[in-house]
């Protein structure tokens, strides 16, 4: 059974989110701020947390931070339709994902369990990732659509790797420009735009029409799998 642990500093808030999740069959622990978060996620180790951004004592700002430090345990952003802005900075602090109030509990607990599945996907770094008729490899560092190979370039491979990993997840420009700095990339975000345009033309079955490799407008990509 999975452990989610649900920071909100509102009381109706933290009891929908457990009475829901349990439902679901999750064990459900609960916080009311960031600093109880801190000690809590060090007593029971969840394997998945989410998190209000706005809450006295420690906000989920200064949680991120601070948490980060010492675990990379998968993090939800719960924030309102008027701060989405903070959920960019949350993933640029280290979340996974994000939802804006007010949610289904249906799409939350969708994300929930796409945001479980990739993290037992990112554990094994050398698994075959498959999505519809792409396929990458990253033992052999090919890549094939349709049945056909697709030459990527090195960085445009690891782009692409990154993406198919978390299919889902929404990366900020400034997280996919880091992960891609091993791979020698140092440009600007225009620059990145263009490997993004290259790698569409080369996998999309309609590159004006992107369904792989999303925009998220503001914030930046997201792989899309059926």
């Amino acid at each position: 059974m999975k452990t989610i642990l649900v920071v909100d500093d509102a009381v109706s808030v933290r009891k929908l989110l457990q009475d829901y999740l349990t439902q679901q069959g999750f064990r459900v622990l609960t916080a009311t701020n960031g600093q109880e978060a801190i000690y809590e996620a060090r007593r029971s180790e969840p394997d998945l947390i989410l998190l209000d951004i706005m809450m006295p004592q420690m906000d989920g700002f200064e949680f991120l931070r601070q948490y980060r430090k010492e675990k990379q345990t998968p993090v939800i952003v719960i924030t309102a339709k008027e701060e989405e802005t903070d959920a960019v900075l949350g993933l640029e602090l280290g979340a996974d994902d994000y939802v804006v109030k007010p949610f289904r509990m249906r799409e939350l607990v969708s994300r929930v369990r796409a945001v479980l599945r990739r993290g037992e996907v990112a554990s094994d770094p050398r698994r075959v990732l498959v999505a519809g008729d792409l396929h990458l490899d990253p033992a052999t560092h090919t890549v094939s659509v349709r049945g056909e190979p697709a030459d990527l370039t090195p960085l445009e491979f690891d782009l692409l790797a990154l993406l198919m990993a978390s299919p889902g997840r929404v990366f900020t420009r400034e997280q996919i420009s880091g992960h891609l700095s091993e791979s020698g990339f140092a440009g600007l975000e225009r620059t990145l735009n263009v490997h993004v345009r290259n790698l569409r033309a080369k996998i999309e079955a309609n590159p004006a029409e992107p369904a792989t490799i999303e925009t998220v407008f503001g914030v930046g990509y997201r792989f899309h799998a059926d």
